[in-house]
């Protein structure tokens, strides 16, 4: 199950438009926007269907060409635009797109049909089970009961719910966004979601009077999720329709960090491990673009890569600026001989950030030919390293970050061993970039994706 989460914020988005709060300042300062919750599922199902969500899609580098099934958990307005079916009718899909909803969504969806628009709509209730084809597989959806703002227990009933969906190949994901704690969690029993969005509007604002989640009963809503199985261990947690009554993120994702919740970008893709190679020339910004990417997951492993260096106060000061950066409750293994092991044991939902192949080459290297003057004995160490390497990347349950130093691009080295090196460290990257997902070139601290996975 691939899940991208187009957007985590809460219905005016954080920073809000009209508010100058210290939590909105910050989010402009950093240039940072959330735009209101929504998720596709396998390109296939969508997950509300807000006006951000169009913007969101082409961010993502997707469209809705795909998507058969629209669930709708209500009728405002952050969670459901119908215009977007207007846009249908002027691309009509060669299949007929479902939506599907509580009735107050069905009555706003009515008028915004057009002659050429391939859709039906459907009403559901708390309890419904959902058979949703699509050409990968029928997915199963059952709808649970949200507790709403604003919103009688008989009018929850009927115009907010909340979706339970599983994968036809595996993976099911529980959709818990817009909502108080979900008091009949039985039905949730043993669940074992493998993804589960979870609203967090209020964060230290606990007067607020409504009924979603804030920093006080989201853990009491994690503790039911976990009491009845539908939590595991293996379950990735993700904190969702965020607003600014949350602190600043930096402070909101430390705190989350401790509870096992993820605080992830807008775009962000869930399910199987991500592999990414970082690569980027000195002081190009590479190391603070994988940190930053590496922040979406709760538990993170850096791998420090460099050797000791006995006496070198310059590069002692060089790594201890890396490790104040770092989260506190980041886990970090330090030497070139770890990488391999590290890989292989992280479990699945975490993160592990290599930093850097570089300095990893450079002690694959020491120990095949401490002088560096056997060539051939360089050459098969680092191709037996570079293998081990990625088989180590493609076994990893966890998502991985590695970022390495682009030295192909100055001049050519002036010694022998320094053209040796950086002709291995090339051949590293060529091999390293196949197993990936993406490769990044960083750039003035500015990103650029190199081309597709190939194979």
């Amino acid at each position: 199950m691939e899940v991208i989460v187009l957007g985590t914020g809460a219905a005016d988005g954080w920073p809000s438009p009209f508010c100058e709060c210290l939590s909105c300042a910050d989010m402009r300062q950093h240039r940072r926007v959330r735009t209101p919750t929504a998720a596709l599922i396998d390109g296939a199902i969508l997950i509300d269907a807000g006006p951000a969500v169009p913007s969101a899609v082409a961010r993502a580098g997707r469209s809705l060409r795909d998507v058969h099934h629209v669930l709708v958990t209500h009728a405002h307005p952050d969670h459901l635009d119908p215009a977007l079916l207007l846009w249908l009718d002027w691309n009509p899909t060669p299949h007929t797109l479902h939506v599907w909803g509580p009735p107050a969504v069905v009555r706003a969806c009515r008028d915004w049909i057009g002659p050429r628009t391939p859709v039906e709509l459907h009403e559901v209730s708390p309890g419904d089970v959902l058979a949703l084809p699509t050409p990968g597989g029928t997915y199963g959806a059952s709808v649970i009961a949200a507790r709403h703002q604003g919103c009688t227990p008989d009018e929850v009933a009927a115009e907010a719910v909340l979706y339970d969906v599983a994968c036809p190949t595996g993976g099911r994901l529980l959709y818990a966004t817009d909502t108080g704690l979900i008091d009949d969690v039985e039905s949730l029993r043993d669940a074992a979601y493998d993804v589960i969005l979870v609203e967090e509007t209020f964060g230290d604002h606990l007067d607020h009077g409504t009924g979603h989640l804030d920093m006080s009963t989201l853990p009491v809503m994690l503790d039911r999720l976990t009491h009845v199985g539908a939590r595991t261990d293996s379950s990735q947690v993700v904190a969702v329709h965020l607003g600014h009554h949350n602190p600043p993120e930096a402070l909101l994702r430390d705190r989350l960090a401790v509870m096992g919740v993820r605080l992830v970008d807008d775009g962000a893709v869930l399910g199987a491990p991500r592999r990414e190679l970082i690569l980027g020339g000195a002081r190009s910004g590479k190391s603070r673009e994988a940190e930053r990417r590496a922040r979406n997951y709760a538990a993170v492993t850096y791998i420090a890569t460099a050797a000791d260096r006995p006496g070198d106060a310059e590069w002692a000061a060089r790594v201890e600026a890396h490790r104040v950066r770092r989260p506190a409750h980041w886990r970090t293994v330090e030497g070139p001989d770890r990488v391999i092991s590290t890989l292989r044991d992280a479990p699945a939902g975490s993160a592990v950030l290599v930093d850097c192949l570089t300095l990893w080459l450079t002690g694959v290297l020491d120990a095949a030919s401490p002088a560096w003057d056997d060539e051939v004995a360089l050459d098969v160490g680092a191709q037996a390293a570079t293998k081990d390497l990625i088989d180590a990347i493609c076994a990893a349950q966890a998502s991985v970050f590695l970022v390495s130093n682009e030295v192909g691009m100055g001049v050519v080295p002036a010694t022998r061993a320094g053209r040796l090196f950086a002709d291995l460290l090339g051949r590293v990257h060529q091999e390293v970039a196949g197993a990936c997902d993406s490769v990044t070139l960083m750039v003035a601290g500015r990103g650029l994706e190199i081309g597709e996975r190939r194979g």
